[in-house]
């Protein structure tokens, strides 16, 4: 019997980009205004943010774009569509994050040696501004839904600029009612720390999916058995799994089959598989049959 090849139709994601953009705008704009009030108050925790926001402002820039083309779809270059630059896109703010993040430690941990004193009464207005700004821009790009690897980076790059505000904001009125300068440097280490712990699963995920590491909620040994179950299926090998994406998953294998079948029950055998895929949240396939005793030449097991 000749060898039935099935190729599942892949499934397009879009999400909106209209969130990111305006995350990259407020970010870009806000920005400007740091770089100001940080020279005016003389806050290690504003300048290093607004340095940091720089970094950002380039990470959401590139992100944006990256997420636009994730939307395309395929093409004969790129047959399983775009949808790996939005990958690209959440690598490459991972690393701004991670580079920016020790940046700022390295500004706090001088200041910590040797204070120097800041300005509360410029640092109060720019902190509730500055709160202000990135929470609107999380809460544009949380309503637009979806929970693709791009999207939680960025919105780290929000969490990390509330938190930092946040403590900017502490520290303006605490100043107010006692001289303690230290305490700017002191929040900015403990925030970025906080967050660096939230970054590096992130980073590390992005280098799994260019790596094409089979996605960690999903086990072959798994797949292989449930494939198994299905009536007039013998054997299971060749089987390779990744992730275009982070969410979305493709995998392909060999299945043998228990003796010689007619293309109708061969079909039946292939939408048994297919559903049983679909439930563990694999949502492309390719299965190729084999009848018993086939020498496979391309097997890699």
């Amino acid at each position: 019997m000749g060898h039935v090849h099935h190729d599942h139709e892949q499934h397009h994601h879009h999400h909106g980009s209209g969130g990111v953009g305006a995350a990259f705008w407020l970010n870009l704009i806000f920005t400007v205004l740091e770089f100001a009030g940080g020279l005016f108050t003389n806050s290690v925790a504003i300048m290093s943010d607004a340095l940091h926001d720089l970094g950002d402002s380039a990470a959401l820039g590139f992100s944006w774009i990256m997420e636009k083309l994730s939307r395309k779809g395929s093409s004969d270059k790129l047959t399983f569509g775009y949808r790996r630059f939005s990958v690209l896109g959440a690598l490459f703010s991972s690393l701004v994050l991670v580079s920016g993040s020790v940046f700022i430690i390295t500004e706090a941990v001088q200041r910590i040696l040797h204070p120097e004193e800041v300005m509360p009464e410029g640092m109060l207005p720019l902190a509730i501004l500055g709160v202000g700004v990135n929470l609107v821009a999380a809460i544009r790009l949380k309503k637009e839904g979806g929970d693709h690897l791009n999207q939680r980076v960025i919105m780290l790059h929000l969490l990390e600029d509330v938190l930092g505000w946040i403590a900017v904001l502490i520290v303006s009125i605490v100043l107010f009612f006692a001289d303690i300068p230290v305490l700017d440097p002191v929040l900015s280490l403990v925030i970025t720390l906080f967050v660096l712990t939230r970054v590096f699963p992130r980073l590390m995920e992005s280098l799994r999916v260019f790596l094409q590491y089979s996605p960690g909620n999903l086990e072959l040994d798994q797949i292989r058995g449930t494939i198994r179950e299905s009536s007039g299926v013998s054997e299971v090998h060749d089987t390779h799994l990744w992730s275009m994406d982070g969410r979305d998953h493709i995998f392909s294998a060999h299945v043998v089959l228990k003796e010689n079948m007619n293309l109708a029950e061969v079909e039946k055998i292939k939408q048994d598989i297919k559903k049983k895929l679909e439930s563990l949240g694999i949502n492309h396939s390719t299965i190729e049959f084999e009848p018993l005793g086939t020498v496979c030449k391309s097997c890699r097991e």
